[in-house]
């Protein structure tokens, strides 16, 4: 059996190939990805901030946020993993639709269900990234 902590590390090496069915082989069928409420990338892409279901995740990862950021670079500050929690802190940089630079924290709780991801809650610095995508304060 894999661990959890190998079976997210596989996610995010997943998450680039842009392969919808690859990375919807990577959830349950009643998966979800929690974002906080009315975040930059949910408002600029007219997108939910809870996703549910493998197909509208991986849809949204494999296509969706590529409408929005370009050139993704993701480094890796730290994982750590206890029995079927897998945290996973990062950078995120991208040039957005627009031309102008994002680079944002996040922080992603995963809980693996078996072989597979059930659950993710991510965290970001919300403000920043409003200023970023819309420049203005947030609302």
């Amino acid at each position: 059996m894999t661990s959890p902590k190998d079976i997210v590390l596989n996610a995010w090496k997943t998450f680039s190939s842009g392969d919808v069915d690859r990375i919807a082989a990577l959830f349950t069928d009643d998966a979800e990805w929690i974002a906080p409420k009315g975040n930059a990338t949910a408002i600029a892409l007219d997108h939910t901030d809870h996703m549910v279901g493998a197909k509208q995740i991986a849809r949204f990862i494999a296509q969706e946020m590529h409408k929005m950021f370009f050139g993704i670079d993701i480094a890796f500050r730290g994982v750590y993993a206890d029995g079927d929690t897998v945290i996973v802190e990062e950078r995120m940089r991208a040039t957005l639709a627009g031309g102008k630079a994002y680079e944002n924290d996040y922080c992603f709780v995963f809980t693996v269900a078996g072989e597979r991801i059930r659950e993710v809650r991510e965290y970001m610095d919300t403000r920043k990234g409003w200023r970023m995508v819309f420049g203005e304060e947030a609302r």
